[in-house]
């Protein structure tokens, strides 16, 4: 059976879960999301608390994520060249806090990010993202409930999964059946008005945020 070295970032019950039956070897914890990952640190000694610095330091060559095989992660929207958005939503609004998903996304040997290709009547894959806060160049695998994108950065990826019996297909293959579905979204209207900034993992300006504008119909 597979088994896990060690388990990390904010923990929640099925994770524990996991090392209780004995397949994590450790879970390393940033944050609890509730109360049965609260109960698990208490009394799991193998179940172990860290620093943020100790999780994902871009400076500390002994950050966890930099030992990371394997991630997956999740994303509002992702666009043709693989970049996520985690903290605007398609109507423009910020909906959360990126966390550590760009420093496990640049940390790990591959990175899988799963996403419905609709969110709702809204296309999750797209031409472009509301806002960049994961740069595309550390994401590998887009996984979506229509198919399968492997980012073409990684060409080991690609030879190894060739005759593999799964739906592959394209980034812009699976943009392309979500714009059929549902159509092709108006972009959201901003103004020149920034109200949020998004750093990079070393503190570089990636993106910002600006505020919406009322909708108008453009020429």
């Amino acid at each position: 059976g597979i088994h896990m070295g060690f388990g990390v970032g904010g923990i929640t019950t099925p994770m524990c879960d996991l090392l209780e039956k004995g397949l994590i070897r450790t879970i390393v914890d940033t944050q609890d999301f509730d109360l049965g990952a609260i109960e698990s640190i208490k009394k799991n000694p193998n179940h172990i608390e860290i620093s943020a610095s100790e999780y994902a330091n871009p400076m500390n060559k002994g950050a966890y994520v930099n030992r990371l095989d394997f991630v997956i992660l999740a994303a509002l929207e992702v666009d043709v060249n693989f970049n996520c958005n985690v903290v605007v939503g398609s109507d423009g609004m910020i909906t959360g806090a990126q966390g550590g998903h760009p420093d496990t996304a640049a940390g790990a040997k591959c990175t899988i990010v799963i996403a419905p290709l609709l969110q709702g009547r809204i296309p999750a894959i797209c031409t472009n993202v509301t806002t960049v806060t994961t740069p595309g160049e550390t994401v590998d695998v887009v996984i979506t409930d229509y198919g399968i994108a492997i980012n073409p950065r990684r060409q080991d990826l690609i030879q190894c999964m060739k005759g593999v019996s799964l739906p592959f297909c394209t980034i812009e293959e699976l943009r392309d059946k979500a714009y059929a579905i549902v159509g092709e979204p108006s972009p959201v209207q901003f103004d020149d008005r920034v109200v949020g900034v998004i750093e990079s993992r070393d503190g570089t300006i990636l993106d910002v945020v600006r505020k919406i504008k009322e909708f108008s119909f453009e020429d």
